[in-house]
Protein backbone atom coordinates (compact mmCIF):
# COMPACT_ATOMS: atom_id res chain seq x y z
CA UNK A 1 0.00 0.00 0.00
CA UNK A 2 1.10 3.55 -0.69
CA UNK A 3 -0.26 4.98 2.60
CA UNK A 4 0.94 8.57 2.96
CA UNK A 5 3.58 8.43 0.24
CA UNK A 6 3.47 10.61 -2.84
CA UNK A 7 1.72 8.97 -5.78
CA UNK A 8 3.23 9.45 -9.23
CA UNK A 9 0.19 8.31 -11.22
CA UNK A 10 -3.51 8.14 -10.36
CA UNK A 11 -5.57 5.94 -12.68
CA UNK A 12 -9.32 6.40 -12.48
CA UNK A 13 -10.95 3.19 -13.69
CA UNK A 14 -9.96 -0.43 -13.06
CA UNK A 15 -10.95 -1.97 -16.38
CA UNK A 16 -8.40 -3.32 -18.84
CA UNK A 17 -7.10 0.08 -20.03
CA UNK A 18 -6.76 1.39 -16.47
CA UNK A 19 -5.10 -1.73 -15.09
CA UNK A 20 -2.81 -2.15 -18.11
CA UNK A 21 -1.67 1.47 -17.79
CA UNK A 22 -1.14 1.04 -14.06
CA UNK A 23 0.98 -2.07 -14.64
CA UNK A 24 3.07 -0.41 -17.36
CA UNK A 25 3.76 2.53 -15.03
CA UNK A 26 4.44 0.34 -11.98
CA UNK A 27 6.88 -1.94 -13.80
CA UNK A 28 8.91 1.18 -14.67
CA UNK A 29 9.14 2.14 -11.02
CA UNK A 30 6.29 4.66 -10.78
CA UNK A 31 4.13 4.70 -7.66
CA UNK A 32 0.60 4.09 -8.88
CA UNK A 33 -2.86 4.19 -7.42
CA UNK A 34 -5.92 2.83 -9.26
CA UNK A 35 -9.25 4.25 -8.12
CA UNK A 36 -12.58 2.64 -9.01
CA UNK A 37 -15.68 2.84 -6.80
CA UNK A 38 -16.92 -0.48 -8.17
CA UNK A 39 -13.65 -2.39 -7.84
CA UNK A 40 -11.41 -4.02 -10.47
CA UNK A 41 -13.03 -5.53 -13.55
CA UNK A 42 -16.52 -4.51 -12.46
CA UNK A 43 -17.62 -3.47 -15.96
CA UNK A 44 -17.12 -5.10 -19.32
CA UNK A 45 -13.59 -6.13 -18.33
CA UNK A 46 -15.16 -8.65 -15.95
CA UNK A 47 -16.89 -10.61 -18.71
CA UNK A 48 -16.56 -14.19 -19.93
CA UNK A 49 -15.38 -14.32 -23.53
CA UNK A 50 -11.71 -13.25 -23.81
CA UNK A 51 -11.16 -13.44 -27.57
CA UNK A 52 -7.92 -11.72 -28.63
CA UNK A 53 -8.56 -11.86 -32.37
CA UNK A 54 -6.91 -9.92 -35.21
CA UNK A 55 -8.49 -8.08 -38.08
CA UNK A 56 -8.42 -9.65 -41.54
CA UNK A 57 -4.88 -9.31 -43.04
CA UNK A 58 -5.73 -6.91 -45.86
CA UNK A 59 -6.26 -3.17 -46.43
CA UNK A 60 -3.66 -2.52 -43.73
CA UNK A 61 -3.98 0.63 -41.63
CA UNK A 62 -2.74 2.11 -38.37
CA UNK A 63 -5.46 0.45 -36.29
CA UNK A 64 -4.70 -3.01 -37.65
CA UNK A 65 -0.96 -2.48 -37.25
CA UNK A 66 -1.43 -1.33 -33.64
CA UNK A 67 -3.59 -4.34 -32.84
CA UNK A 68 -1.07 -6.69 -34.49
CA UNK A 69 1.78 -5.27 -32.40
CA UNK A 70 -0.27 -5.64 -29.23
CA UNK A 71 -1.25 -9.24 -30.02
CA UNK A 72 2.36 -10.15 -30.76
CA UNK A 73 3.64 -8.65 -27.51
CA UNK A 74 0.82 -10.27 -25.49
CA UNK A 75 2.51 -13.60 -24.79
CA UNK A 76 5.55 -12.02 -23.15
CA UNK A 77 3.38 -9.35 -21.52
CA UNK A 78 0.98 -11.75 -19.80
CA UNK A 79 3.84 -14.09 -18.81
CA UNK A 80 5.53 -11.21 -16.97
CA UNK A 81 2.27 -10.21 -15.30
CA UNK A 82 1.74 -13.79 -14.11
CA UNK A 83 5.32 -14.17 -12.88
CA UNK A 84 5.22 -10.88 -10.97
CA UNK A 85 1.89 -11.34 -9.24
CA UNK A 86 1.72 -15.13 -9.09
CA UNK A 87 -1.71 -15.21 -10.74
CA UNK A 88 -2.50 -16.71 -14.15
CA UNK A 89 -4.51 -14.58 -16.62
CA UNK A 90 -5.59 -17.71 -18.53
CA UNK A 91 -3.66 -16.58 -21.61
CA UNK A 92 -2.82 -18.93 -24.49
CA UNK A 93 -2.10 -18.22 -28.14
CA UNK A 94 -4.50 -20.97 -29.15
CA UNK A 95 -5.40 -19.83 -32.68
CA UNK A 96 -8.78 -19.58 -34.36
CA UNK A 97 -10.90 -21.51 -36.86
CA UNK A 98 -13.38 -19.95 -39.28
CA UNK A 99 -15.53 -21.91 -41.73
CA UNK A 100 -15.16 -21.35 -45.49
CA UNK A 101 -18.60 -21.30 -47.10
CA UNK A 102 -17.93 -21.80 -50.82
CA UNK A 103 -15.40 -21.81 -53.65
CA UNK A 104 -15.26 -18.01 -53.90
CA UNK A 105 -14.59 -17.73 -50.17
CA UNK A 106 -11.93 -20.43 -50.48
CA UNK A 107 -10.09 -18.43 -53.16
CA UNK A 108 -10.33 -15.24 -51.10
CA UNK A 109 -9.06 -17.02 -47.99
CA UNK A 110 -6.09 -18.39 -49.93
CA UNK A 111 -5.25 -14.88 -51.18
CA UNK A 112 -5.42 -13.59 -47.63
CA UNK A 113 -2.92 -16.22 -46.59
CA UNK A 114 -0.44 -14.61 -48.97
CA UNK A 115 -1.26 -11.17 -47.52
CA UNK A 116 -0.70 -12.47 -43.99
CA UNK A 117 2.75 -13.78 -44.94
CA UNK A 118 3.79 -10.17 -45.59
CA UNK A 119 1.69 -8.17 -43.14
CA UNK A 120 2.19 -10.49 -40.16
CA UNK A 121 5.96 -10.49 -40.76
CA UNK A 122 6.33 -14.25 -40.39
CA UNK A 123 5.26 -14.02 -36.73
CA UNK A 124 1.90 -15.72 -37.33
CA UNK A 125 0.16 -17.69 -40.07
CA UNK A 126 -3.20 -17.49 -41.82
CA UNK A 127 -3.76 -20.85 -43.51
CA UNK A 128 -6.48 -22.88 -45.20
CA UNK A 129 -6.86 -26.33 -43.63
CA UNK A 130 -9.25 -29.28 -44.00
CA UNK A 131 -12.02 -29.51 -41.41
CA UNK A 132 -10.98 -33.11 -40.73
CA UNK A 133 -7.82 -31.70 -39.15
CA UNK A 134 -9.94 -30.97 -36.06
CA UNK A 135 -12.15 -34.01 -35.47
CA UNK A 136 -14.79 -33.57 -32.77
CA UNK A 137 -14.23 -29.81 -32.69
CA UNK A 138 -14.30 -28.27 -36.19
CA UNK A 139 -17.21 -25.92 -36.90
CA UNK A 140 -19.71 -26.87 -39.57
CA UNK A 141 -18.27 -25.76 -42.91
CA UNK A 142 -20.11 -26.25 -46.23
CA UNK A 143 -16.87 -26.39 -48.22
CA UNK A 144 -15.04 -28.81 -45.93
CA UNK A 145 -12.33 -26.18 -45.43
CA UNK A 146 -11.42 -23.83 -42.59
CA UNK A 147 -9.33 -20.74 -42.06
CA UNK A 148 -6.82 -21.32 -39.28
CA UNK A 149 -4.81 -18.38 -37.97
CA UNK A 150 -2.13 -18.65 -35.30
CA UNK A 151 -2.22 -15.00 -34.20
CA UNK A 152 -5.50 -15.26 -32.28
CA UNK A 153 -5.18 -15.85 -28.55
CA UNK A 154 -7.45 -16.23 -25.55
CA UNK A 155 -7.44 -15.00 -22.00
CA UNK A 156 -9.98 -15.20 -19.21
CA UNK A 157 -11.09 -11.59 -18.55
CA UNK A 158 -11.70 -11.95 -14.82
CA UNK A 159 -8.48 -13.85 -14.31
CA UNK A 160 -6.58 -11.31 -16.39
CA UNK A 161 -7.93 -8.45 -14.27
CA UNK A 162 -6.97 -10.37 -11.11
CA UNK A 163 -3.50 -11.09 -12.52
CA UNK A 164 -2.90 -7.41 -13.30
CA UNK A 165 -4.17 -6.45 -9.87
CA UNK A 166 -1.76 -8.88 -8.19
CA UNK A 167 1.16 -7.70 -10.31
CA UNK A 168 0.43 -4.03 -9.60
CA UNK A 169 0.30 -4.70 -5.87
CA UNK A 170 3.51 -6.74 -6.05
CA UNK A 171 5.19 -3.60 -7.42
CA UNK A 172 3.87 -1.54 -4.51
CA UNK A 173 0.80 -0.14 -6.26
CA UNK A 174 -2.58 0.37 -4.68
CA UNK A 175 -6.10 -0.30 -5.93
CA UNK A 176 -8.85 1.36 -3.94
CA UNK A 177 -12.44 2.54 -4.23
CA UNK A 178 -11.82 6.20 -3.42
CA UNK A 179 -8.82 8.52 -3.17
CA UNK A 180 -7.83 12.05 -4.25
CA UNK A 181 -5.95 12.80 -7.43
CA UNK A 182 -2.18 12.81 -7.04
CA UNK A 183 0.57 13.04 -9.62
CA UNK A 184 -0.32 12.40 -13.23
CA UNK A 185 -4.00 11.54 -13.65
CA UNK A 186 -5.57 9.36 -16.32
CA UNK A 187 -9.26 8.65 -16.84
CA UNK A 188 -10.08 5.11 -18.01
CA UNK A 189 -13.69 5.12 -16.87
CA UNK A 190 -15.40 3.03 -19.55
CA UNK A 191 -18.74 3.68 -21.13
CA UNK A 192 -20.05 5.84 -18.27
CA UNK A 193 -16.99 8.05 -18.74
CA UNK A 194 -17.80 8.45 -22.44
CA UNK A 195 -21.38 9.42 -21.61
CA UNK A 196 -20.19 11.95 -19.02
CA UNK A 197 -17.67 13.41 -21.47
CA UNK A 198 -20.36 13.72 -24.13
CA UNK A 199 -22.52 15.66 -21.67
CA UNK A 200 -19.60 17.92 -20.72
CA UNK A 201 -18.84 18.73 -24.35
CA UNK A 202 -22.47 18.96 -25.42
CA UNK A 203 -21.99 16.48 -28.27
CA UNK A 204 -21.65 12.71 -28.59
CA UNK A 205 -18.08 11.42 -28.46
CA UNK A 206 -18.90 7.85 -27.53
CA UNK A 207 -21.41 5.56 -25.89
CA UNK A 208 -21.93 2.10 -24.50
CA UNK A 209 -22.77 -1.06 -26.44
CA UNK A 210 -24.21 -3.86 -24.36
CA UNK A 211 -22.99 -7.41 -24.80
CA UNK A 212 -24.37 -10.64 -23.40
CA UNK A 213 -22.41 -13.87 -23.17
CA UNK A 214 -22.69 -17.35 -21.71
CA UNK A 215 -20.31 -19.88 -20.16
CA UNK A 216 -20.64 -23.61 -20.81
CA UNK A 217 -19.11 -26.62 -19.09
CA UNK A 218 -17.10 -28.37 -21.80
CA UNK A 219 -13.43 -29.31 -21.69
CA UNK A 220 -11.50 -28.47 -24.87
CA UNK A 221 -8.56 -26.49 -23.42
CA UNK A 222 -6.15 -27.22 -26.27
CA UNK A 223 -8.54 -26.46 -29.12
CA UNK A 224 -8.53 -23.23 -31.17
CA UNK A 225 -11.36 -20.80 -30.69
CA UNK A 226 -14.06 -20.60 -33.36
CA UNK A 227 -15.57 -17.57 -35.05
CA UNK A 228 -18.59 -18.05 -37.32
CA UNK A 229 -21.91 -16.30 -37.94
CA UNK A 230 -20.71 -13.40 -35.74
CA UNK A 231 -20.35 -15.78 -32.76
CA UNK A 232 -17.17 -16.35 -30.73
CA UNK A 233 -16.66 -19.81 -29.19
CA UNK A 234 -13.70 -19.73 -26.79
CA UNK A 235 -12.36 -22.83 -24.99
CA UNK A 236 -10.67 -21.89 -21.74
CA UNK A 237 -8.06 -23.75 -19.71
CA UNK A 238 -10.44 -24.51 -16.83
CA UNK A 239 -12.76 -26.83 -18.76
CA UNK A 240 -15.23 -24.17 -19.83
CA UNK A 241 -16.23 -22.67 -23.17
CA UNK A 242 -17.35 -19.04 -23.43
CA UNK A 243 -19.89 -17.97 -26.06
CA UNK A 244 -20.46 -14.36 -27.10
CA UNK A 245 -21.80 -12.01 -27.72
CA UNK A 246 -24.70 -9.76 -28.53
CA UNK A 247 -24.09 -6.18 -29.67
CA UNK A 248 -26.84 -3.88 -28.45
CA UNK A 249 -26.72 -0.15 -29.11
CA UNK A 250 -30.03 0.35 -27.28
CA UNK A 251 -30.79 -1.30 -23.96
CA UNK A 252 -32.77 -0.71 -20.78
CA UNK A 253 -30.73 -2.64 -18.23
CA UNK A 254 -26.94 -2.78 -18.61
CA UNK A 255 -26.37 -5.94 -16.58
CA UNK A 256 -29.31 -8.26 -17.21
CA UNK A 257 -29.62 -11.14 -19.69
CA UNK A 258 -32.59 -11.91 -21.90
CA UNK A 259 -33.61 -14.05 -24.88
CA UNK A 260 -31.00 -12.44 -27.12
CA UNK A 261 -28.19 -14.47 -25.55
CA UNK A 262 -30.26 -17.63 -25.86
CA UNK A 263 -30.41 -17.01 -29.62
CA UNK A 264 -26.62 -16.58 -29.73
CA UNK A 265 -26.20 -19.83 -27.80
CA UNK A 266 -28.47 -21.66 -30.23
CA UNK A 267 -26.35 -20.44 -33.14
CA UNK A 268 -23.17 -21.51 -31.34
CA UNK A 269 -24.48 -25.03 -30.73
CA UNK A 270 -25.37 -25.28 -34.43
CA UNK A 271 -21.95 -24.01 -35.51
CA UNK A 272 -20.02 -26.34 -33.19
CA UNK A 273 -21.81 -29.67 -32.61
CA UNK A 274 -19.24 -30.59 -29.94
CA UNK A 275 -20.96 -28.19 -27.52
CA UNK A 276 -24.53 -29.07 -28.50
CA UNK A 277 -25.33 -30.55 -25.09
CA UNK A 278 -22.85 -28.69 -22.90
CA UNK A 279 -24.58 -27.39 -19.75
CA UNK A 280 -24.79 -23.66 -19.05
CA UNK A 281 -22.79 -22.48 -16.05
CA UNK A 282 -23.39 -18.73 -16.22
CA UNK A 283 -24.97 -15.95 -18.26
CA UNK A 284 -23.42 -12.47 -18.14
CA UNK A 285 -24.21 -9.00 -19.44
CA UNK A 286 -22.19 -5.78 -19.47
CA UNK A 287 -21.60 -2.62 -21.47
CA UNK A 288 -18.49 -1.99 -23.57
CA UNK A 289 -17.16 1.55 -24.22
CA UNK A 290 -17.31 2.56 -27.88
CA UNK A 291 -15.73 5.87 -28.91
CA UNK A 292 -17.26 7.78 -31.81
CA UNK A 293 -14.28 6.96 -34.01
CA UNK A 294 -14.59 3.21 -33.18
CA UNK A 295 -10.89 3.32 -32.27
CA UNK A 296 -9.54 3.78 -28.73
CA UNK A 297 -9.54 7.37 -27.45
CA UNK A 298 -6.06 8.10 -26.09
CA UNK A 299 -4.13 11.21 -25.08
CA UNK A 300 -4.68 14.48 -23.26
CA UNK A 301 -8.10 14.82 -21.65
CA UNK A 302 -10.27 17.32 -23.59
CA UNK A 303 -11.88 18.91 -20.50
CA UNK A 304 -9.29 18.34 -17.75
CA UNK A 305 -6.08 20.29 -18.50
CA UNK A 306 -2.91 18.40 -17.67
CA UNK A 307 -4.73 15.08 -17.34
CA UNK A 308 -5.15 12.13 -19.73
CA UNK A 309 -7.74 9.72 -21.07
CA UNK A 310 -7.68 6.09 -22.23
CA UNK A 311 -11.09 4.82 -23.22
CA UNK A 312 -13.06 3.21 -26.03
CA UNK A 313 -11.64 -0.31 -26.05
CA UNK A 314 -15.02 -1.62 -27.24
CA UNK A 315 -14.71 -5.26 -28.37
CA UNK A 316 -10.92 -5.36 -28.62
CA UNK A 317 -9.87 -3.76 -25.34
CA UNK A 318 -8.01 -6.80 -24.02
CA UNK A 319 -6.31 -7.34 -27.36
CA UNK A 320 -5.08 -3.74 -27.44
CA UNK A 321 -4.54 -3.42 -23.69
CA UNK A 322 -0.82 -4.31 -23.56
CA UNK A 323 0.21 -1.70 -26.13
CA UNK A 324 -2.25 0.91 -24.85
CA UNK A 325 -0.74 0.57 -21.38
CA UNK A 326 2.81 0.96 -22.67
CA UNK A 327 1.90 3.91 -24.89
CA UNK A 328 0.11 5.76 -22.09
CA UNK A 329 3.03 5.12 -19.72
CA UNK A 330 5.38 6.54 -22.36
CA UNK A 331 3.22 9.66 -22.59
CA UNK A 332 2.65 10.25 -18.88
CA UNK A 333 6.05 9.29 -17.50
CA UNK A 334 8.41 10.25 -20.31
CA UNK A 335 6.45 12.78 -22.37
CA UNK A 336 6.86 10.54 -25.41
CA UNK A 337 3.76 10.71 -27.63
CA UNK A 338 3.46 7.92 -30.21
CA UNK A 339 -0.34 7.73 -30.34
CA UNK A 340 -1.63 7.04 -33.88
CA UNK A 341 -3.67 9.87 -35.39
CA UNK A 342 -6.80 7.70 -35.58
CA UNK A 343 -6.56 7.03 -31.84
CA UNK A 344 -6.22 10.63 -30.72
CA UNK A 345 -9.02 12.26 -28.78
CA UNK A 346 -9.65 14.69 -31.63
CA UNK A 347 -10.75 11.80 -33.87
CA UNK A 348 -13.87 11.36 -31.71
CA UNK A 349 -14.66 15.06 -31.14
Amino acid sequence: MISGATVDVTIRGAGIFGLATAWSCARRGARVRVVDPNGPGAGSSGGLVGALAPHVPERWNAKKAFQFDSLIMAETYWAEVAATGGTSPGYARSGRLQPIKDEAHLMLSTDRADEADELWQGKAVWAVVAAESYPNWAPVTPSGWLIHDTLTARMAPRRAAAALLAAIRAKGGEVTTEAPDEGRVIWATGWQGLIELSEELGKPVGNGVKGQSVLLQHAAPDMPQIFADAVHIIPHADGTVAIGSTSEREFDAPDTCDAQIDEVLTRARTICPAIAKAPVLERWAGVRPRAKSRAPMLGEHPTKPGQFIANGGFKIGFGMGPKVGEMMADLMLDGHDSIPEDFRVAASL
